[in-house]
């Protein structure tokens, strides 16, 4: 039967038969970690600029719910290399992509380790770190990226974001870090009754990114006058 037929149970009940979309997948497949959720995979995708054939280097790969947006955007044409610190959630990410392509993709390659043993030199066009302290990982990133390559990071709480947004800082070899986070609410429509629904998908993470600055170039100072008090109080 065509996608959009309706099927009767035994019982009576109907329903309608669609094969289900990725964000259908990964909200439903096993979970060995917390996953990326869709509404922020589609902005990493977007924010981040992934395009077919770019060369992605992925660190927590997690459930591999991105790893799997990731894999889709860059195409057969492309390149995914993803690391993960723990066999366990690499064993699970590996079951959840092979099942949801039908075998492992050949534009996919797999490691269990700690990215800062790896040895990287300006091989990636975009650096994606899922983490808990992706600051540590902001030289590695530098070493990765070519020039004018983009480094993104998602976390969860302002305490990294700060960490991460200092860090990208203090290296001297990104561009000003510009970070962001994705709320989506959906809207109820009934004839003229139109309105926002009571719930919503609120904060699920922030997304902090750069871009790679060439080698040996000194990055732009920034226009903007800090806070008041952005950066503790003085002593003098």
């Amino acid at each position: 039967m065509p996608e959009g037929s309706v099927v009767s149970t035994t019982a009576g009940l109907k329903f309608t038969a669609f094969k289900p979309l990725l964000a259908d997948y990964v909200l439903t497949m096993p979970r060995g970690a917390t996953i990326v959720y869709p509404k922020d995979a589609a902005m990493i995708i977007g924010v981040a600029d992934i395009y077919p054939g770019s060369r992605v280097l992925e660190a927590g790969v997690g459930s591999g719910a991105l790893t799997m947006s990731l894999l889709r955007a860059t195409g057969p044409t492309g390149k995914v290399h993803s690391v993960e610190r723990r066999q366990d959630f690499a064993d699970n990410a590996r079951s959840n992509v092979d099942a949801y392509f039908e075998g492992a993709p050949d534009n996919w390659s797999l490691l269990v380790g700690d990215l800062q043993d790896q040895d990287f030199d300006s091989e990636y066009d975009r650096v994606i770190l899922d983490m808990l302290a992706p600051w540590e990982c902001v030289d590695i990133a530098a070493r990765a990226l070519r020039p004018g390559g983009v480094f993104l990071a998602y976390v969860a709480t302002t305490t990294q974001l700060s960490a991460t947004a200092q860090a990208l800082k203090e290296d001297g070899r990104f561009t000003e870090p510009e970070s962001s986070e994705t709320l989506v609410r959906g809207w109820h429509h009934e004839g003229l009754a139109v309105r926002p629904q009571q719930r919503m998908i609120g904060h699920t993470g922030f997304l902090i990114q750069s871009r790679r600055m060439a080698p040996g170039v000194e990055v732009l100072a920034r226009r903007r006058r800090p806070a008041k008090g952005a950066y503790g109080v003085s002593e003098d």
